[in-house]
């Protein structure tokens, strides 16, 4: 395997021919080492390429035991290959890091906030900044000095230097990975940012697009700073236009007042959800006074559409409108539901037991304490049967 890959050699390469070095096992994941790679393997805060070796897709790259190893979907079968990159994934990975750069790099230079951590996300990406807090005009100040530096299109370039020239340069760094040995790659933003990275980035801060700071919380005592870079921050943009309009069309209302819309249509769903209790406490009291009229020793009934909460509304009035009586009560639509069965005070009836046998015909599972036993139903067709067996007891 060539010391410099073909992905640091010229990060544009797309396609490549190479041979089959090894090729293994790992957890039922069959992988291959080649001779040479356009995919970069996972590393340095930037996510695996994705791409296709023969036509097998290549699921992950990672630096396993001193080589590269591709992992694919199924085996490859030939020592002669062609390597394919996805090229859409690599240059939306090239955005976000080679942006994780100019802002580490900006936010250090005018408010001496050192990077710690760098996440690059499925959708969005972050930083972590060795400061305790960030002011929204300070989000403001280095958004706009960021994007400066992208209308500056600055070239990037990246070299490698001898341990020597390394140790001698004015290089931003977190320090060399433990045990390196070697050359060390040096990327650089003109006039900006000298920093030791192995991962692929852009040409200059042009092909960034742009970039959007999108907020910030607190972790391990520093600052988590949210961004997103170039086509990202366009699908981002059009993703949000979208469903705006959704949302303008649903509430009549102009982007501008989207938020007072909704919060006036949530106060309105309040209101109705306090009214609807209201109307479901008046039902469950109503429903166990025409309960308690009976003179049945079992007071049996059901509710379509009604849960839990409203049997036990009902079951609550009933043992303080008739404390001797046993009730058994059902709740919901086809064969889910809920069923309770409660006996009062005056009442000789062992609720454990019955509501055991209960909860079996009725396909469920039940339990309670005292003289309570409750449980979901996924049986409900069957509750004539299982009312039989408690007027039984």
């Amino acid at each position: 395997m060539s010391d410099t890959l073909a992905f640091e050699r010229d990060p544009r390469l797309t396609r490549l021919d190479t041979s089959v070095v090894a090729s293994g096992d790992d957890g039922g994941l069959p992988y291959v080492v080649l001779a040479d790679t356009v995919l970069y393997a996972e590393g340095g805060g930037q996510p695996a390429d994705h791409g296709t070796i023969d036509g097998v897709a290549v699921v992950d790259v990672r630096r396993m035991d001193g080589e590269v190893r591709h992992f694919l979907s199924g085996p490859v079968t030939s020592e002669q290959v062609t390597v394919e990159l996805d090229w859409t994934r690599r240059f939306d990975h090239m955005q976000q890091h080679t942006g994780q750069h100019l802002l580490t790099a900006i936010a250090e230079a005018r408010f001496g906030w050192g990077t710690t951590a760098f996440h690059l996300g499925d959708k969005i990406s972050d930083i972590e900044l060795d400061t305790p807090g960030i002011r929204a005009e300070q989000i403001r100040e280095l958004e706009d000095a960021v994007a400066a530096e992208i209308r500056a299109a600055r070239p990037i370039t990246a070299r490698r230097v001898s341990p020597e020239e390394y140790a001698a340069a004015p290089v931003r760094s977190r320090g060399l990975p433990a045990g390196h040995t070697g050359s060390v790659r040096l990327v650089e933003i003109a006039g900006i940012d000298l920093n030791t990275c192995g991962g692929t980035h852009c040409a200059s801060t042009a092909e960034l697009e742009a970039i959007k700071l999108l907020g910030t919380e607190p972790v391990r005592g520093g600052t988590r700073l949210f961004y997103v870079a170039g086509v990202r921050l366009r699908r981002l943009l059009g993703a949000h236009h979208e469903r705006s309009a959704e949302l303008r069309a649903l509430l009549g209302a102009a982007d501008d007042e989207l938020v007072a819309g909704v919060g006036a249509r949530l106060q309105q769903l309040k209101e109705a959800q306090r009214a609807l209790r209201d109307v479901e406490e008046e039902l469950a009291v109503a429903s166990a006074e025409g309960l308690a009229a009976r003179a049945d020793r079992v007071l049996v009934a059901h509710w379509s559409g009604r849960g839990l909460p409203f049997l036990h509304r009902v079951a609550r009035e009933l043992d303080r409108l008739v404390p001797d009586r046993v009730v058994f009560l059902t709740g919901g639509e086809g064969d889910e539901g809920a069923f309770l069965i409660a006996a009062g005070e005056g009442a000789a009836f062992d609720v454990a037991a019955v509501g055991a046998r209960v909860a079996e015909i009725l396909g469920g599972r039940g339990g309670g304490a005292g003289r309570v036993f409750q449980g979901r139903a996924t049986a409900l067709s069957r509750r004539d049967e299982a009312a039989a067996v408690v007027l039984d007891s």
